[in-house]
């Protein structure tokens, strides 16, 4: 039985369909977890350690506490 070889077809410019779905994918989660947070009072973000300002940092995942 003869052995099956798959190859995939890369890019030369270094963009690949899956890197390109997986940036909108990251841009997605990163704009609902905004949108999330954004519909929050001030009120409930102080319940759970956040501030209006740390919105942005933990919706691009750069947060450092």
């Amino acid at each position: 039985m003869a052995a099956i070889d798959f190859r995939t077809a890369t890019v030369k410019s270094g963009f690949s369909f899956v890197s390109i779905i997986a940036s909108l994918v990251s841009w997605n989660d990163a704009r609902m977890t905004r949108n999330s947070l954004s519909k929050l009072t001030t009120r409930e973000l102080d319940d759970i350690g956040l501030v209006r300002g740390d919105i942005e940092a933990i919706a691009t995942g750069t947060l450092i506490r």
